[in-house]
């Protein structure tokens, strides 16, 4: 039990419409819904997100610096990805429904979904979940930081990283121009990836996620 909360109060709150909740939409079969304790606040060491994707949508590379997450499949498909930090290699994790993903605190991670109508419910072990998002680093850290310790070109850096859109959180951008020709077969994809088959890792204000 939560040693602050008044359970005699009128205020005290056990269920809420997750529905009524967004953090994110890019458009209406891409979106995300939270429940925190800023929603429910009888949680306890607990919160969700809904997340709704379409085909080839992507829930960008973020990582919760306060929380471990596991993503449970209730329909359509996705493939989990985590980077091991410990052996530096990319861990891919087809899921369909009713199989999970388990994404330890701290570790980068992101979700591509494989098909259409695609639901997944990431489930957290803290009542408010923070994250880091991979948009959010790359438009934020200075460019002279990146061309100095990376030795790059400062201002191709610029020029790459334009585009990015701070959190970003499903991509691509409804607007992105891209072609798909050169990516066929997406590596995500359940059809190209053996369960858990390991890539090698390549070179290249805290709030929901």
């Amino acid at each position: 039990m939560v040693s602050y909360m008044d359970y005699t109060s009128p205020a005290t709150q056990y269920t809420f419409d997750v529905n009524t909740s967004p953090l994110f939409k890019k458009d209406n079969q891409n979106f995300i819904n939270v429940l925190g304790i800023q929603q429910l606040n009888t949680l306890e060491n607990l919160s969700l997100l809904d997340i709704f994707l379409s085909a080839n949508n992507v829930v960008e590379p973020h990582y919760h610096q306060n929380a471990s997450e596991l993503v449970y499949c209730i329909s359509g498909a996705a493939t989990v990805s985590i980077l091991n930090p410990f052996t530096k290699e990319i861990l891919n994790y087809p899921i369909t429904p009713g199989q999970v993903a388990n994404v330890p605190q701290g570790w980068w991670h992101y979700e591509a979904a494989s098909v259409d109508d695609t639901h997944l419910l990431a489930i957290f072990n803290t009542p408010t979940p923070e994250v880091i998002l991979g948009s959010d680093l790359l438009k934020f850290t200075p460019a002279n930081v990146m061309a100095t310790t990376y030795c790059m070109d400062e201002e191709q850096w610029k020029q790459v990283t334009a585009p990015v859109t701070p959190s970003t959180y499903i991509g691509p951008a409804k607007d992105c121009s891209r072609s798909r020709k050169r990516f066929p077969h997406p590596y995500w994809e359940p059809s190209y990836l053996s369960q858990g088959q390991q890539m090698p890792y390549l070179q290249q204000h805290p709030h929901y996620w």
